[in-house]
C-alpha cells in the first residue's frame, strides 16, 4: 500500500510539473543557463570553470519523454576558470587549441532510463571537442515547465556528466612524484539549462456581426 502511494504521489507531481504542456521547440536562454565543469588539481584540489557563450534548442514532449530532442554549440574562447593565466593557457594548442576547434557541440540521439518518480533519464548523443566526436551520456533531472506571465512558456532541467578528456585529444599534463598528474583526466560537467518559446497570443478579434433579419 505504501509503495503504491508512493507512486501515486510521484504521478501527481510529474503531471504538476508539466501541467498541461504540449510537444514543442524551446531556445535555450542563456541568461539563466549554465554550462560549467571541475576537474581535480594535484590530486588534492578542485577547479571550476564554465563558457560564458552557447547555444542550442530542445524539443520536449511531456507525454513522450523517450522523443526529447537537442543540441548545443559552446564558443570554447568564452571560457572562464577566473583566471586570465590559466584561461590561456586552456586556449592555447596544449589543452583546446580554440583557433583551429573554437567550437564544442552536442546532438542528442537518445533517451532512457526514464523515471517519473524523480522527473529523471539519461540522455546520449554525440559530443564533439578538439575534432573528436564521441559517444556521451548524461543523467538528467527534469525541473518543470510554466508560462512566465510575459508571454512565454518555459522548460528547465539539469544534467550531469563525465568525460575523459584524453579521449578528445586534450592529453597535456605533467606527472607528479606520487604518480599522479597536475590536471585530472576525468572533467564534470554540471549543465543547468533554461529554455523558452513564444505562446501563440490569444485571438482579440471582434466576432463578426450576424445579419440583421
Amino acid at each position: 500500500m505504501k509503495s503504491f502511494a508512493k507512486v501515486g504521489l510521484a504521478s501527481w507531481v510529474f503531471s504538476a510539473l508539466i501541467g498541461n504542456a504540449v510537444a514543442a521547440t524551446y531556445s535555450l536562454d542563456t541568461t539563466h543557463s549554465e554550462v560549467t565543469f571541475k576537474v581535480r588539481h594535484l590530486g588534492i584540489s578542485t577547479v571550476s570553470g564554465k563558457f560564458e557563450k552557447f547555444g542550442g534548442s530542445f524539443d520536449l514532449d511531456p507525454k513522450n519523454v523517450k522523443a526529447t530532442k537537442g543540441s548545443a554549440t559552446i564558443d570554447v574562447g568564452s571560457i572562464n576558470t577566473s583566471n586570465v593565466k590559466r584561461d590561456g593557457h586552456l586556449k592555447s594548442e596544449d589543452f583546446f587549441d580554440v583557433a583551429h576547434f573554437p567550437e564544442i557541440k552536442f546532438v542528442s540521439k537518445e533517451v532512457k532510463d526514464v523515471n517519473e518518480a524523480d522527473t529523471t533519464c539519461t540522455l546520449v548523443g554525440d559530443f564533439t571537442m578538439h575534432g573528436i566526436t564521441k559517444e556521451i551520456a548524461l543523467k538528467v533531472k527534469g525541473g518543470g515547465i510554466i508560462k512566465d506571465g510575459w508571454g512565454n512558456e518555459r522548460a528547465a532541467f539539469t544534467a550531469t556528466g563525465r568525460i575523459n578528456r584524453f579521449d578528445f585529444g586534450l592529453k597535456w599534463s605533467k606527472a607528479l612524484e606520487t604518480g599522479g598528474l597536475v590536471v585530472a583526466q576525468d572533467v564534470d560537467l554540471d549543465l543547468a539549462f533554461e529554455g523558452v518559446r513564444k505562446l501563440a497570443a490569444p485571438d482579440t478579434k471582434p466576432a463578426a456581426a450576424k445579419p440583421a433579419k
